[in-house]
């Protein structure tokens, strides 16, 4: 066993892990926050995005042991301390930008870091940041337009085209 210390959500915590356990299980399982989801176990679908000291990663391929000393944040932690949504939460709200919801949280939190992390963002720019993520149900144009809308472009996408314009 090994002792992992980490902030997650603002939070400390300390555990002993077993050296080959995943991130993902360690937040699940030993944490119970079950927002983040385990969807491939190969790094191929980003369910299981967090952010580690501010940037995306998949939970999935890192040891609960390499995030010692870290600080997290899950799905569970974007929100703020009345509850209320985070910005990209309610720009995927406002868009109906999920279905099953199955990658929601894991395309929420890419989201935000691809928000922190770039300038001036357009359609183009938000499908090549969050392409490690993916959706088996919406199609993106509306996860597309949702994470423009919080990047304060409001362009329209794809077959959205003018109406979608209009009505913004």
């Amino acid at each position: 066993m090994v002792l992992v210390t980490v902030e997650v959500n603002g939070s400390s915590y300390q555990h002993e892990v077993e050296p080959r356990m995943l991130l993902v299980q360690y937040l699940r399982e030993t944490l119970g926050l079950t927002g983040t989801n385990i969807g491939c176990d190969t790094s191929s679908c980003g369910a299981c995005t967090v952010l580690l000291n501010g940037e995306s990663v998949k939970s999935c391929t890192l040891l609960a042991v390499q995030a010692d000393g870290a600080a997290i944040v899950t799905i569970e932690g974007l929100s703020g301390p009345d509850g209320a949504l985070h910005p990209v939460q309610e720009a995927f709200h406002q868009h109906h930008a999920l279905q099953c919801g199955y990658c929601t949280p894991g395309m929420v939190m890419a989201a935000v870091s691809l928000l922190a992390e770039e300038g001036e963002l357009d359609e183009r720019g938000v499908r090549e940041g969050l392409e490690g993520n993916l959706c088996r149900c919406t199609g993106y144009h509306n996860i597309v337009r949702a994470v423009l809308a919080c990047a304060g472009d409001r362009a329209p996408v794809g077959e959205v085209g003018a109406a979608g314009a209009a009505a913004s």
